[in-house]
């Protein structure tokens, strides 16, 4: 089958193969032909090794498709049903889950270091244990999600893992408060999805802050008040909040000087909420003394911070009644073949979301 790899972390383009073989099937386990995957930034963050990933390795982990075969032992799908990829599914079981913090289980990374595709060369990893940048995978049964009739493969896409972590950091984490003022630094998909999640709570004003002209557009167009770039949001805070600070800042790129930044553009007793998935070796510096006089809060958000299952069916429920837009965060569709072109917009910021068609 076709996939496509990276050879090396490091490597800036994939290759798109034809002898690439997804391997592993058995009791537990199923086989999904994937038919479309959304292009993350934290599959370029794997490429470039700022998230742990064995290589070679086939990027992406937003997919969805058909289920080809289900091993001995999965009895929620069966070939033919439709069903989104989820990369970390909660096994019900561990302290985590039972404390019902199932976005915190580990199950799901157990298999991340188990090679589930070949070449005749040798062994091929799938980053975050999926590696939907192929046209078949086998994966976990618990990874494997069902979804209605109604929802295309490419919103389906979305929805298992960029929209269910930008809404769920506002919803679920920050749980932001009506009447309230939001920032959100980093406008891609993640990010657009809470401005989304905020303008559902209701927050008053939110100021979408992207060094990209174009994602500060699709902001304005996806629910936020304001749009600015990052030389601006000093300004912004002055206006919007006469200098006190917001009472929410999503960090949605992943580094420290963004996240220090966030902290600085909060007010006294507000939340800073941490979505950016960022490198093990880039360290964030406060001072004691700030921790303890601001009395800001400081809340970290893995993929959305709540029950990634139900997380699902709300988005879905959102999505049907009209409460967020999908479809526009989609600005970029290409077949497998193009995804080195994506990859390109997707750094240079010109594409907000892309779907890759398999």
């Amino acid at each position: 089958m076709r996939a496509a790899v990276l050879h090396e972390t490091g490597q800036d383009k994939l290759d798109v193969l034809d002898d690439v073989e997804a391997v592993g099937f058995g009791p537990g386990k199923v086989r999904i032909r994937i038919r479309a995957t959304g292009l993350c930034h934290s599959d370029v963050s794997a490429m470039t090794g700022v998230l742990p990933q064995p290589a070679p390795f086939v990027p992406g982990h937003e997919g969805a498709g058909e289920i080809l075969d289900a091993g001995d032992g999965v009895t929620h799908v069966k070939p033919g049903d439709r069903v989104l990829v989820c990369w970390l599914p909660p096994c019900g079981q561990c302290p985590a889950c039972r404390r019902g913090q199932p976005q915190l289980c580990l199950a799901g990374f157990m298999n991340a270091g188990t090679p589930n595709f070949k070449r005749p060369q040798g062994d091929v990893f799938g980053f975050a244990g999926t590696g939907t940048f192929a046209e078949e995978v086998v994966v976990d049964g618990a990874c494997a999600v069902p979804i209605p009739d109604d929802v295309p493969f490419d919103i389906a896409a979305l929805i298992g893992c960029g929209v269910t972590t930008g809404l769920g950091a506002a919803v679920n984490t920050a749980d932001v408060a009506a009447g309230s003022s939001v920032a959100v630094i980093g406008c891609g998909g993640v990010g657009i999805a809470a401005i989304q999640g905020a303008r559902l709570k209701g927050a008053a004003e939110i100021v979408a802050v992207d060094p990209v002209a174009s994602r500060r557009e699709a902001a304005l167009t996806l629910g936020a008040t304001q749009a600015v770039a990052p030389d601006e949001l000093p300004d912004a805070r002055q206006r919007v909040t006469a200098g006190e600070g917001f009472d929410y800042v999503f960090e949605v790129v992943g580094k420290s000087a963004t996240a220090r930044t966030a902290y600085e553009m909060t007010r006294r007793g507000g939340t800073l909420c941490v979505v950016g998935a960022g490198a093990m070796d880039d360290p964030v510096q406060f001072t004691m003394f700030e921790l303890f006089f601001d009395e800001k809060r400081i809340l970290p958000s893995l993929y959305g911070g709540g029950d990634v299952l139900q997380s699902y069916e709300r988005a879905i429920a959102l999505w049907r009644a009209g409460r967020i837009d999908l479809e526009n965060m989609i600005t970029h569709r290409v077949a497998l073949g193009e995804i080195n072109e994506a990859l390109d917009k997707m750094r240079s910021g010109t594409a907000l979301r892309t779907c890759v068609e398999i």
